[in-house]
């Protein structure tokens, strides 16, 4: 059985996009990797210098330096993000790398529990055969509600 010329690209298309998938998942895990265990100089490599980062309860910083440091001083040993797989989607952009965006909760180290939640959106860059982020959006920043504390509570027994 051919594939016509069209169903050809088609899956051409969807496989692209599904190693790219598979490419910014595992820069995500990288990434937050460092972002938890406070590995400040792996995690800085994934920033460009002059990275723009947006997060709704903190303003805005237009450098790597800011962002690496607020991730010392506000993160490093305190919280612990986990990204909430089914939430992630990637999206080429042509000539260019790619978008990813989804929903992670935070947790505290102290005490184990995990009590916040947040969207973000990364605009990645491949170049140079490097993949580096160039803006981060973090936006609507909440408590988790009883019901996802509730399903995030160890099971008896268990």
């Amino acid at each position: 059985m051919m594939l016509s010329l069209s169903a050809a690209a088609a899956a051409t298309d969807e496989s692209a996009e599904a190693q790219l998938t598979r490419t910014i998942t595992a820069l995500d895990r990288k990434v937050f990797d460092a972002y938890n265990q406070c590995d400040l100089e792996t995690f800085t490599h994934y920033f460009v210098p002059d990275v723009e980062f947006y997060h709704d309860k903190g303003g805005v910083t237009f450098d790597r330096a800011s962002v690496v440091e607020n991730t010392r001083k506000y993160i490093c040993h305190k919280v612990r993000r986990e990204l909430l797989p089914a939430s992630l989607k990637v999206y080429p952009i042509k000539d260019y790398g790619a978008i990813e965006e989804g929903e992670h909760r935070f947790c505290e180290l102290a005490s184990g529990k995990c009590e916040g939640s947040a969207r973000f959106l990364m605009i990645w860059q491949h170049k140079d055969g490097e993949w580096r982020m160039t803006r981060v959006v973090s936006y609507g920043h909440r408590a988790l509600t009883d019901e996802e504390k509730a399903a995030l509570a160890p099971k008896p027994g268990g």
